[in-house]
């Protein structure tokens, strides 16, 4: 597998495109969205669109053995919920093998694995759906174009989050696929204090009802991308953050977040620049500014102030400057004299409770967040 994600030419072992051959894919997740609306693409067409926020760790890893001769009823996923993923494997075989010039082999064995929780709005789905479809490719001997992944993702799931593109800013058409805007090279730096709204249960995104925008909200969201574009060529944390909450404020009218204002408080009382929140689920955030002399302090305030609001405290992660990003030492959290480790988170959404990686809190010390999360999908023992 290449570092993006997707298969090169050289990965797995046995006959590319062979009757058994293993093809292996994976795709990372992200923490909601810093901005979601609608906006004028490049005809001045209103169009959905949004902005994620990157962030190492979770992923779907996906396994696909196809079967030649087959018929698509012999076409199976396990778990055998993940329905997007399965049209995803289908969608993708047709595509790789008319680029093999070989006749379809829709027959086939998916099997993903992985720890992102489903229904919190992390972008579980397309991480399913993305997998596959590397997946599937990698078993044709293929490494698929981000275009293409993302024309597929979308005839999957209706549609996609962008992370068959990186981590760089974009502004895409969620149900388009299709980029409207990349807006620079990295997002500005920032901390991010994760947590769960909603008790942390898993939000079905189909349910959710569609919004519908006015000319004011046009030119609502389109003044927000503005400033977000000079946030990103700045490297503006403060900004960021100010474009974040602006946009949760505004999907307060489609889906109400009871906790919003509680948490808007939070993060005015322990200094955070602002407030992020999944725009179809529960994950939010709650973004410091990392050169804040006080930093420690301000992220161990939030984390109290969450916990005492019975807010769950999920993982404590940074964005980084060249759109990647990583979990926050020990050495930021307390500082030099206060270092010690801790011990080591729709038909497509699950009935269960989704949980991430909870932060320690030993004797009011705050943790950095670096376990991992249950896991949301199990290799299979027996076929």
């Amino acid at each position: 597998m290449t570092a993006d994600g997707g298969a090169g030419a050289g990965a797995g072992a046995g006959v590319r495109g062979g009757a058994g051959r293993v093809g292996v894919g994976f795709a990372a997740c992200h923490h909601g969205e810093i901005l979601q609306g609608v906006f004028l693409d490049e005809n001045d067409r209103p169009c959905a669109g949004l902005v994620t926020l990157p962030m190492q760790g979770p992923g779907t890893r996906a396994e696909f053995t196809h079967t030649p001769g087959t018929s698509p009823g012999q076409l199976t996923v396990f778990p055998a919920d993940r329905a997007k993923a399965l049209r995803a494997a289908a969608l993708a075989i047709g595509e790789c093998a008319a680029l093999r010039g070989q006749a379809p082999c829709r027959g086939g064995e998916l099997t993903l694995s992985g720890d992102v929780p489903l229904g919190l709005g992390m972008g579980s789905s397309s991480s399913d759906v993305i997998a596959a479809i590397r997946a599937v490719a990698d078993a044709y001997g293929l490494r698929l174009p981000p275009a293409t992944i993302a024309r597929l993702a979308v005839r999957a799931e209706r549609a996609s989050d962008p992370l068959m593109l990186g981590g760089r800013p974009l502004l895409f058409a969620q149900r388009e696929g299709r980029v409207l805007e990349v807006l620079g090279d990295a997002l500005p730096p920032a901390v991010v204090v994760g947590c769960t709204l909603g008790g942390g249960s898993p939000v079905d995104t189909l349910s959710l009802p569609a919004p519908r925008h006015d000319h004011e909200d046009v030119r609502a969201y389109e003044r927000l991308r503005s400033l977000l574009r000079r946030a990103v060529a700045d490297a503006d944390t403060a900004l960021l953050g100010r474009v974040s909450t602006e946009s949760a404020r505004l999907a307060q009218r489609v889906r109400e977040q009871r906790e919003f204002g509680l948490l808007d408080r939070i993060a005015g009382r322990v200094g955070a620049v602002g407030l992020q929140i999944a725009h179809s689920g529960n994950v939010a955030g709650l973004l410091f500014d990392p050169a804040a002399p006080d930093l420690g302090h301000r992220l161990r305030r939030c984390v109290r102030a969450l916990r005492t609001c019975g807010i769950p405290v999920t993982r404590t992660f940074a964005t980084g400057t060249t759109g990647t990003t990583g979990t926050i030492s020990e050495e930021q959290l307390h500082g030099r004299a206060h270092v010690r480790r801790d011990r080591p988170t729709r038909s497509d959404t699950s009935r269960r409770r989704a949980h991430l990686p909870a932060l320690r809190d030993d004797e009011g010390r705050l943790g950095h967040g670096g376990g991992t999360a249950p896991a949301r999908h199990r290799h299979r023992t027996t076929r």
